[in-house]
């Protein structure tokens, strides 16, 4: 399924631009139905050859994995990867070439499945994919844009058949209702021009028969979208297909054709129903098990929505599918009884082989950043490699503290002693699993375990140790095996053993060869460890140490953030030479004046102790802590911080230039549409400030910032000239993605001066215009609640750049009454 399912809006747009579509979606059209059972029966088993022969890594490779130290490690060229975003990505191997299709006719390919190469991104009357002279996409599929009323598709899955001819299962949907086309078009080459053959399928007919002949009733008939069409070991070509609605179902296609073999219906229900939030089912068959396995999607897409994926197998592709508990997936569906949605009926089942995590990054560890981890993986795709052996999975994901950004991820798999794949935890480099020594396996290790649960919460890494006697100790406790040359198993209480696999993988945020283990219960339940490298206690609190940061402290109007914790667990303790004004824990007592004062964090880590001093300044409460005057520079006039610099057309892009002209005061910057102002961090560090400053607008574009703030890619603040629709693209102030807008009804006018300012008080919030107010609320987000905050002038990470004047941009560390406001704007 798609991140935009009621707009053609490029894929790549951040939800800055768009509301989530989860709570209206399919919203007014549930019916009634009796309640879902669920039952458990008992899995097939069988025997089956699971390893293959083991193939040795490159001797270069094996030594880094085990490199004792950050010198070894850091002698490695650092692996490269090139990355694409198409959302819902179905993949295809033609030649030598792997592509991916997916929602709103994104499309990427790859011979390495690391470098990727975008060749389309968005439903458009020039997409190559269906541009065949005065056709294109609009023509050929009128009718399916006409019947789901929308102007952009969904997931769609290419297939070549035997006339070598390739096979484009297209799908369109309403988007708030399971109105929608599923059809076929055909093309020569695999990247087009594709020829419409004809719509297959259709849903959402109110009051009208379906194609079983009963009226179609949303509870128990499928949305005809987010198709996967494979061939079985057999040579018989099958079509899998649905999302909410009444299902995923699985219907027999003529191979030769291409079209649904006669007298089906809408095919066999396989799972859910009762609009339960499962979609993007996909069929691969595994010759190492001898099983089909159906992957599939729970939850909702977007980066609130706890997407995550699941596996479920079978010894026909028809299923029946079971998980790893015994429990046949057609029993798995949600309650009616319940309100819309209901992932607590269906959350139990299913092998979860991926959630929200993240191998989180301390104060301390090697690398930098916050690590690595996923937000919403999934409606995935997946493919074995005969020559190889190889299992990969391809799905899209979001990340954390990135908000709707997504892109194409490649992941191995690795069948289990019980026959479940199990995921490596970091991004596929092509590794070849092989033997591991048990020395270079005993260690710290993070460790994350994925649940059942369905939940936008990012599961963050704890910190546990393999001891060399077998036990786990640490954040869980238990025992270790290597079992063979790389298989493992863990034990936990409560659960039934985990099995899984240790690999030598590439840890994108240390930028070293690491070892890693992944493995599954028989409940279905997945757990993921990543080794840290080997340290002392005095090298982990010297790494502390020397990382350990406050920001800018010669200006602090507001409490700061002080971290009790870094690398290893390690513990920082603090202590303010002056209580009376900042207290051991950062909470700040504003003084009559200005006052200078000393914070001393101790980190213990343990036998091992330093120590490290901060100067900080704390200002009178309503000072100005930031005053950037543009007289023929960046610098700020207050002396606090640093000078602003320039960047390209987006926060994190260098170049750009500016000029001065005559201003309100003195100069003033002049902005040229494509170039921005980088401003220190840490500008703004409490909820409670005032930022002003004088505008010219050259233009007025909607989302253009002229002031933006952010503490992370899902918590921003930003002034613009000219807003978005939800506020008759008035000017207005905006913040994401706690959403809220304030809109001034009212633009202020390009080519002239005006002044702008904004307050915020713990939540009160009011804006003006050349001193007057124009807009008061509450309840506006706290977004500034570290010292590192990110800001800038005229530009984001997304929109079209500010193009204009600006002039005496001022930071207070107090929210200006309306007098004080005005004094400022005459």
């Amino acid at each position: 399924m798609s991140v935009q399912r009621d707009c053609a809006i490029p894929v790549w747009i951040s939800t800055a631009h768009k509301r989530s579509l989860d709570a209206k979606k399919y919203a007014g059209y549930r019916a009634s139905a009796g309640k879902s059972i669920i039952s458990t029966e008992t899995q097939l088993t069988k025997s089956f050859s699971l390893w293959g022969s083991v193939v040795p890594l490159a001797a270069a490779l094996a030594a880094c994995a085990i490199a004792p130290n950050a010198s070894a490690q850091a002698a490695y060229t650092p692996v490269a990867f090139q990355n694409a975003s198409v959302h819902d990505p179905s993949v295809i191997k033609s030649g030598n070439t792997y592509y991916v299709f997916g929602s709103h006719l994104a499309s990427a390919k790859t011979t390495d499945l690391m470098k990727w190469t975008q060749m389309t991104e968005s439903v458009s009357a020039t997409n190559p994919l269906f541009l065949n002279g005065s056709a294109n996409v609009y023509t050929e599929l009128a009718e399916t844009f006409s019947w789901a009323q929308t102007s952009t598709l969904w997931a769609p899955d290419v297939i070549k058949l035997a006339d070598g001819k390739y096979y484009m299962y297209y799908n369109a949907c309403k988007g708030d209702s399971p109105r929608s086309a599923l059809g076929v078009a055909v093309a020569d080459k695999i990247e087009g021009p594709y020829v419409n053959k004809g719509i297959i399928l259709k849903s959402g007919m109110w009051g009208q028969a379906s194609y079983d002949g009963a009226i179609y009733d949303a509870l128990k008939h499928p949305n005809t979208v987010d198709p996967n069409v494979f061939f079985d070991q057999g040579g018989r070509l099958w079509m899998i297909y649905g999302s909410y609605s009444g299902g995923i179902f699985i219907m027999q296609m003529n191979p030769v054709t291409g079209m649904p073999l006669a007298g089906q219906g809408y095919g066999k229900r396989l799972m859910g129903g009762n609009h339960s939030r499962i979609e993007g089912a996909y069929v691969m068959y595994s010759p190492a098990t001898q099983y089909y396995y159906m992957f599939t999607s729970f939850g909702g897409l977007d980066a609130n929505g706890g997407y995550n994926m699941r596996v479920s197998r079978a010894t026909a592709p028809d299923g029946p599918y079971y998980d790893a508990q015994g429990v046949n997936m057609a029993n798995v569906k949600a309650d009616p009884s319940k309100p819309l949605f209901d992932d607590a009926s269906i959350a139990p089942y299913g092998v979860k082989i991926m959630g929200n995590f993240l191998f989180e990054r301390k104060i301390g560890d090697a690398g930098a950043g916050i690590g690595t981890g996923y937000v919403s993986a999934g409606h995935n795709s997946a493919y074995y490699d005969a020559a190889t052996g190889r299992h990969f999975l391809i799905f899209h994901s979001r990340f954390p503290e990135r908000g709707e950004q997504h892109e194409i991820r490649v992941h191995q798999m690795f069948m289990n002693a019980d026959g479940w794949p199990v995921v490596a935890p970091y991004r596929n480099t092509n590794e070849t699993i092989a033997p591991v020594r048990r020395e270079f396996i005993m260690g710290d290790y993070m460790y994350v375990n994925h649940a059942k649960d369905i939940s936008a919460t990012i599961k963050k890494s704890r910190l546990i140790t393999l001891n060399a006697n077998g036990s786990i100790t640490g954040a869980v406790s238990g025992t270790w095996a290597l079992v063979g040359n790389y298989q493992v198993e863990i034990n936990l209480p409560g659960s039934p053993p985990f099995k899984g696999v240790f690999l030598t993988q590439w840890d994108e945020t240390s930028k070293s060869y690491v070892t890693t283990f992944t493995a599954t219960s028989r409940e279905g339940v997945s757990i993921m460890g990543s080794r840290l490298m080997p340290r002392t206690d005095s090298q982990v609190t010297a790494a502390i140490y020397n990382e350990l940061s406050l920001g800018n402290t010669g200006a602090v109007t507001g409490d700061l953030v002080l971290p009790a914790s870094a690398a290893r667990d390690a513990v920082i303790t603090w202590k303010s030479s002056n209580p009376a004004v900042m207290s051991n824990t950062g909470q700040v007592t504003s003084p009559a004046s200005d006052v200078n004062l000393t914070l001393t964090a101790t980190i213990t880590k343990g036998t091992s102790t330093v120590v490290k001093q901060f100067a900080v300044t704390v200002r009178k409460l309503g000072s100005m802590v930031a005053n950037y005057t543009f007289d023929g520079n960046l610098r700020d006039a207050t002396g606090a911080f640093g000078a602003g610099t320039l960047v390209g057309s987006k926060i994190d892009i260098a170049g750009g230039s500016i000029s001065y002209e005559p201003g309100i005061k003195g100069s003033a910057a002049v902005f040229n549409g494509a170039t921005g102002i980088r401003l220190p961090d840490g500008l703004i560090s409490s909820n409670t400030y005032t930022v002003a400053m004088w505008l010219k607008p050259a233009q007025l574009t909607a989302f253009t910032t002229a002031f933006f703030g952010a503490r992370t890619g899902d918590a921003w603040i930003s002034f613009l000239p000219k807003g978005h629709d939800f506020v008759g693209g008035a000017t207005m102030l905006w913040s994401g993605t706690a959403w809220y807008d304030a809109g001034l009804g009212m633009n202020i006018p390009a080519g002239q001066w005006s002044h702008v300012a904004f307050t915020v008080k713990n939540g009160a919030v009011n804006v003006y215009v050349n001193g007057a107010r124009r807009f008061s609320g509450t309840n506006f987000p706290n977004v500034f609640t570290t010292t590192n905050g990110v800001f800038a002038l005229g530009v984001n990470w997304w929109d079209t750049p500010y193009k204009g004047s600006m002039d005496d941009l001022r930071i207070y560390g107090a929210a200006l009454s309306d007098g004080e406001v005005a004094s400022i704007a005459r």
